[in-house]
């Protein structure tokens, strides 16, 4: 009897709520309780927010943040979605992945402000008389500061999965479905979630411009850090700009303690390791949550529900037809000449619309002169990529290969690139004035403020993935020096350092339209590339040299990321994998 009682008593207290349910009660409720109200916001009519006087005083910052945090989330949460499709469908596919990554080479090189002016309209057609039209606007343009390195990081994931893990998947017949969500996105996820602190600390550079919208002749300011900094500098009013930092970093501290930090401790479980990895650092909000009673409880249906469903086989294979060789031949021709039929008609279309669009108003010298400066813009972009490696490779292994370092150091990287580089840039015309610099050499390092990181973040997703064991194999036979880096690091960190170079170049075009163009009062600075003439081209509002500004940058970065970026990921997907 009393073994009886004595097993109901330690059930009643492994049910029974604790302290650590209190609190994380509470993190879960505030949590809430903000969303919802942010949500309500971004729902009011429209004539409430173009009334709407954005207010200087500090007071008025706390409601700003979350409204920002609430885009740059929603924008992260759709970054997301299209990583695991975009992405999964360029890597599975040799055909799409023939156009989606060229695609996605174009996208990265557009730039993100030059995406508001053709998606306002769209938007504010489908929520029309409300504010979510501007909101979905907005966080549209946050969205393109996001997903393309995550784009790009899940998809150089997916190409280097080590062939003894894909084989044991074949082996025990997982289906697509399956070998998704238990072998592809557990192995990227530690380099996919480094990106997504990258995609979100981008994204601070343009919160300035994603949160005042100009439809027409009407201009809507909507309530956030961005348009506080906007006006700020508008009034020149220095307090309010260190204010408005302080309050960026307060957000940054907030979602890497209850977020990031958290998401890198549990994606140390999917590190490749063949051997007793390094211990996992403590991270205080999952112990909260691992010793809240109630939480576990209600956590196990949710889990229950995930698991079922990515275990679920989904598989079609018994409704295939089956074909011998000769007909699957003849069906790969088909719909080849199908596919690239499509999509020659779409590029005839386009090229058909553009020529209509500048016939008569750009000449052949124009267009020559506009390469020439994609030249210049080009070497910048080169130069300083490659410095910014040197750099940051070496410091990002050293911090990858210390987890306990990586975690005390990951807020200091999210806030050196959230820091809004546009801030400097008076800071470098009066000293390129006082000194009398040359603004073509001087100008360029203001291209790579923001990108660098991008660099960093994926060395350190790569170092911190590298296996122990050949760690230890290494110190084993006493690999050290020069033969250490070339032969066992370099190697291993070979392919998210493509991902980071690749990115870190096309931000770097993509910074150029601001950085070649600098202003500050009525001085205004000026070097020779193809940044400067987009940036001259808009404020006259000239859309055909616009275009043409754009297209040869498009072009530009096509090629040199097919002649030399795609290469440099095809050698380490076929020499530098995991085997």
């Amino acid at each position: 009897m009393s073994n009886i009682s004595t097993i109901s008593v330690a059930r009643r207290e492994r049910v029974a709520p604790s302290a650590w349910d209190g609190i994380a009660l509470c993190l879960v409720a505030g949590t809430l309780a903000l969303i919802i109200y942010g949500a309500q916001q971004m729902n009011a009519p429209l004539a409430s927010v173009s009334k709407a006087q954005i207010s200087l005083s500090p007071a008025a910052l706390p409601e700003y943040a979350l409204r920002t945090t609430l885009r740059m989330f929603a924008a992260l949460g759709a970054s997301l979605l299209f990583t695991f499709t975009y992405a999964t469908a360029a890597a599975k596919s040799r055909r799409a992945g023939a156009v989606l990554i060229p695609i996605l080479d174009v996208l990265q090189s557009v730039p993100v402000l030059g995406f508001l002016s053709f998606t306002v309209t769209g938007f504010m057609a489908i929520f029309p008389g409300s504010v979510a039209g501007a909101e979905c606007a907005a966080i549209f343009a946050i969205f393109t500061a996001q997903a393309w390195n995550m784009a790009f990081s899940f998809y150089q994931s997916l190409r280097t999965i080590p062939e003894d893990l894909d084989e044991a998947s074949r082996s025990f017949r997982l289906s697509a479905w399956q070998r998704f969500w238990r072998l592809e996105v557990p192995f990227a996820m530690p380099a996919l979630i480094w990106n997504m602190m990258m995609s979100m600390s981008g994204s601070w550079f343009f919160i300035v411009a994603s949160e005042a919208i100009s439809v027409g002749n009407t201009t809507i300011t909507l309530p956030g850090i961005g348009s506080y900094v906007a006006l700020a500098i508008e009034r020149r009013d220095l307090t309010a700009v260190f204010y408005a930092l302080g309050a960026m970093l307060v957000v940054i501290l907030a979602y890497d303690q209850l977020l990031f930090r958290p998401l890198v401790a549990w994606a140390q479980k999917f590190r490749f390791e063949q051997t007793m990895g390094q211990p996992t650092p403590g991270v205080w909000l999952l112990r909260v949550l691992n010793r809240a009673r109630l939480v576990q409880i209600a956590l196990v249906p949710l889990h229950k529900g995930f698991v079922t469903v990515a275990h679920a086989p989904l598989s079609f294979g018994r409704w295939r037809w089956r074909r011998s060789p000769i007909q699957r031949r003849w069906l790969n021709i088909i719909w080849g000449v199908i596919w690239w039929g499509l999509w020659a008609l779409v590029g005839a279309y386009g090229l058909h619309a553009l020529y209509v669009e500048m016939a008569g108003q750009i000449g052949w010298a124009e267009v020559f002169s506009a390469f020439k400066l994609g030249l210049m813009t080009l070497t910048r972009v080169v130069v300083l990529v490659g410095l910014a490696s040197l750099v940051w490779v070496p410091v990002g292994v050293w911090i990858g290969l210390r987890p306990g370092l990586a975690m005390r150091l990951q807020l200091i990287a999210q806030i050196l690139a959230a820091f809004p580089a546009n801030l400097l840039f008076p800071v470098a015309v009066v000293g390129i004035l006082h000194f009398g610099l040359n603004p073509n050499i001087w100008l360029s390092p203001l291209m790579i403020l923001g990108t660098q990181w991008y660099i960093l973040f994926n060395v350190i997703a790569g170092a911190s993935a590298f296996p122990t064991d050949l760690q230890d194999a290494a110190a084993n036979f006493r690999v050290r020096g020069r033969n250490w880096w070339f032969k066992v690091m370099l190697p291993g960190v070979f392919p998210y350092f493509i991902t980071g170079g690749l990115t870190a170049s096309g931000g770097s075009w993509n910074a150029s339209i601001v950085a070649e163009l600098v202003t500050w009062g009525n001085t205004r600075l000026e070097a020779n590339g193809l940044g400067s003439y987009i940036a001259k081209a808009t404020a006259a509002g000239d859309y055909p040299r616009i275009i043409l500004g754009v297209m040869v940058m498009a072009v530009f970065v096509t090629l040199f990321n097919r002649l030399f970026w795609r290469p440099l990921h095809a050698y380490a997907e076929r020499r530098l994998r995991m085997i």
